[in-house]
């Protein structure tokens, strides 16, 4: 059973996304909250699977509490909901360590989808969301590499596959791009996963331009 926070500080939006989830043989709502600290607090105490965050909330915003609860709770898995696209906010809250972000008109089975691709740990976001990713890191000033910001241990074949998750390519793309099965290339993701420390694609991209793993071209040191 998957265990979900809902937290948005509209009564409406909270109700209707208890109807939806609790419909589902495998997810479970266990608590609600009405703002960011509300949910960091309840994270605290009921230790949830998943919690659907709201963006934009009074007291204390989502991206600040999804990297307090991240921070807290790195087992817990953050699913942003937002009415907007990909803008600064969902960058951020990317950067704070969400899985995901889904829009709040999103149809009721995209939603619950949505909550067990992150609860399985993995993110939630099309290629074209992490190369917007890449496009606001290509923005920043160039950094100095960060020594043994690559681990020493990765294969040849590790470091090509990496090379193609920081310019935003998905599974299927990298199959394609290097002739290898559907399955090869998820193993060669997770264990860069395990190796970097990092839980998912995108924080892999961010990791590898915020550490000058990678220079915004693409380019890896």
């Amino acid at each position: 059973m998957t265990t979900v926070l809902v937290c948005d500080d509209q009564a409406l939006m909270r109700v209707g996304l208890r109807k939806i989830l609790e419909v589902e043989d495998d997810l479970s709502v266990i608590g609600e909250a009405v703002h960011g600290q509300g949910a960091v607090d309840a994270a605290e105490r009921l230790g949830p699977d998943v919690v659907l965050m709201d963006i934009r909330m009074p007291v204390l915003d989502g991206i600040e509490a999804t990297r307090r609860i991240v921070g807290a709770r790195p087992a817990t898995r953050v699913l942003m909901l937002t009415t907007f696209g990909l803008d600064s906010y969902v960058f951020e809250s990317l950067r704070a360590g969400a899985s995901g972000f889904m829009l709040k008109d999103a149809p009721p089975e995209e939603i619950v989808g949505a909550v067990r691709i992150v609860a399985r740990g993995e993110a939630l976001l099309a290629p074209a969301v992490t190369r917007g990713v890449i496009a606001e890191f290509a923005r920043l000033p160039s950094r100095r590499p960060v020594d043994d910001a690559l681990p020493r241990d990765l294969t040849a074949r590790e470091r090509e596959v990496l090379h193609l998750l920081v310019r935003g390519l998905s599974n299927t793309e990298i199959c394609h791009e290097l002739v290898i099965s559907d399955a090869t290339a998820k193993t060669h993701v997770a264990r860069i996963l395990h190796k970097l420390g990092l839980r998912d694609r995108v924080q892999v991209v961010i990791h590898a331009y915020e550490t000058g793993m990678v220079e915004p071209g693409g380019s890896m040191h």
